[in-house]
This record gives structure tokens, sequence and C-alpha cells, in this order.
């Protein structure tokens, strides 16, 4: 099958297309290499593939309509698997607009797109960030998500209604993925366990915001890859699933364990908690278990020393 991957030059989205190449597939990966962080690093995350036969890179915007259709005339794609947005809650905060016009508008111009070609499947992330600072856990795809805290998260909501709108109106196949808290080789570098083991090596002060008690449901890189591609093979009418790994870690029980995977102590900044931070994010996932099959495998205390291991060899001196 040929798949469109937006935002294939990523840290999941690099991953997702190294998948599809093993899968046998064709992949166009459209990715605009913005400057969110260094565009040299989303190009060392696709240096493995960018010249491979099964492979076409477009660098390009989702907001480009003109690239867009003229992607859409010369391919008939399959699938969409639409990962390309602005991410980050607080960045967000100072750029709302931004983060509309990309996130919201993007996804309408792929799903304009992917209305018109008729294309079969069209799988998007979401966020755990839409649950908000919700109250009871674990989330649920059900829980009621009407009070975001983060212009980031509304516009991943927003995406999600979307969808629906297109699902109803067209009978497009569509499903969204909420993502909790992805790390692992590639990791971009302002998530927290890529952030806080860059600032251990260079002995830099970590900055911990509140009292180190906020919990975070980590999913290891290839359990979210699983989860895509299990939601590809089931795409049909409209879903919405939560991908995680459905355990928590307190932050400061974090940071322990990436001071015992990586030999060095932190240096700790106490911060105050931060506008738009929830304290807390813990996926029930049995809807995605029980619908698709998701089951993820990597726990925190292996996939850090995974993730460890690969920083060391990748910032060698």
């Amino acid at each position: 099958m040929k798949y469109l991957l937006t935002g294939g030059a990523g840290f999941i989205g690099s991953h997702f297309c190294e998948y599809l190449i093993n899968e046998g597939h064709k992949v166009v990966v459209l990715d605009n290499f913005n400057d969110y962080y260094s565009p040299q690093i989303k190009r060392q995350n696709i240096a493995g593939f960018q010249d491979h036969p099964q492979v076409e890179i477009v660098e390009g915007d989702i907001l480009d309509g003109s690239l867009l259709d003229r992607l859409f005339d010369r391919h008939s794609f399959a699938v969409i698997v639409h990962l390309a947005a602005r991410a980050g809650v607080r960045p967000s905060l100072s750029q709302p607009m931004l983060y509309q016009q990309v996130n919201i508008q993007g996804t309408m111009e792929l799903l304009e797109r992917a209305k018109s070609a008729k294309t079969a499947k069209f799988v998007m992330a979401s966020s755990s960030s839409v649950y908000g600072n919700n109250k009871k856990v674990p989330f649920s795809e059900d829980d009621p998500v009407d009070h975001p805290i983060s212009p980031y998260a509304a516009s991943k909501k927003a995406c999600e209604l979307i969808g629906y709108t297109y699902h109803h109106l067209y009978k497009m196949n569509i499903t969204c993925l909420r993502f909790f808290t992805v790390y692992g080789p590639r990791q971009r570098p302002d998530m927290a366990i890529h952030k806080f083991t860059n600032l251990i090596a260079k002995a830099e002060p970590v900055p911990v915001y509140g009292d180190g008690t906020t919990r975070r449901d980590y999913t290891f890189i290839s359990d979210i890859i699983d989860g895509i591609a299990k939601s590809v093979q089931h795409c049909s009418g409209y879903h919405i699933y939560n991908l995680g790994e459905s355990r928590t870690i307190e932050l400061h029980a974090l940071l322990k364990l990436i001071e015992e995977s990586y030999g060095k102590a932190a240096v700790i900044d106490r911060q105050p908690m931060q506008p738009g931070d929830v304290n807390c994010t813990y996926a029930d996932i049995s809807r995605a278990g029980n619908e698709i099959g998701y089951a993820p495998k990597v726990d925190i205390r292996d996939g850090v020393p995974a993730f460890i291991e690969w920083f060391k060899h990748h910032h060698e001196d």
C-alpha cells in the first residue's frame, strides 16, 4: 500500500516510516523541517531511509494547498497517517495563533484532499493533553474533555471534532490516537526524559516544576508504533483510542531512574508549576486493547535505560 505520512521526519514519524518500509509499503513523507527544534535533528532522523526506493521525501507544509493538490494528483494514497503538528503545551501559550493554524487548518487541508480522493483510511495523532486536569484516573476515551488548559490541547480536541464531522458527513474512516508522553531513541530534545538526560550529562541544573509529585504515563516508542500500525489495520468508522503504558511514575522517581541509568546525579532547580501543565496523565487502554489488540510491552524501568544507551551513543564528544 501507499501511505502519506505527515511529520515523517519527526520522532514518532521517522520510527513509523521505518516500520512501513520493513512491512514493504511505499511512503510519501511530508515534513516542513521547521525550527521548533533543530531541523538538523530531523534530517538525522531520516538519514537511514531518505534514499530508500520505497520512500519519497517531500519538504513542504501541510498548509500549502497547492503542494497538497500536486501530491494527491500524483499519488493514490490508501492510508494517511497524520502526525505533523506544532507540538508542546508551553510554547502554545505564547504562539496560540500558530497552533490553531498548523494543527487545525492543517488537519482540515488534509481531510479535504482525503475526502476528494476517497482515501480509505485516515489516522491522526491527538494527545493526552485533551484531558486537562481531569480528576478521574485513569483517563478513558468516554471522559468529558471540554476543559483543555492550553491552546495546544484545545487544538488537538478541535481536530478530533473535525475528524468526526468528516466521518459523519462523508463516511470517512477516521481514527484519532491520544498519545501519552512518548519517549525512546530520537525523542524530541524538549521533552522531559531527553531534556533531563541532556542537562545531567552537562552537569547543568534540571528544572523541576512543582514538588516532584506530578505523574506521567510514559510510553515507549515501539509500543506507540505498534499502536499506530494496529489502528491503521482496524481503521473503520470513527474511533478515538488512548495509547499509553497505563502506568504512571512521579517526577522525582523518574529523575532518580535517569540518574541511576546514566550514572550521574542531577543538580535540581526547583521551580513553581507552569501554566498549562497538568498534575497527572494516566491512560485507560482497555478500549484499544479490546478493539485493536493494543498491548504495550516496555516498562519504563527498561525503556529509560534503552533511551540512555541511545543518548550516550549519539552524544559522544
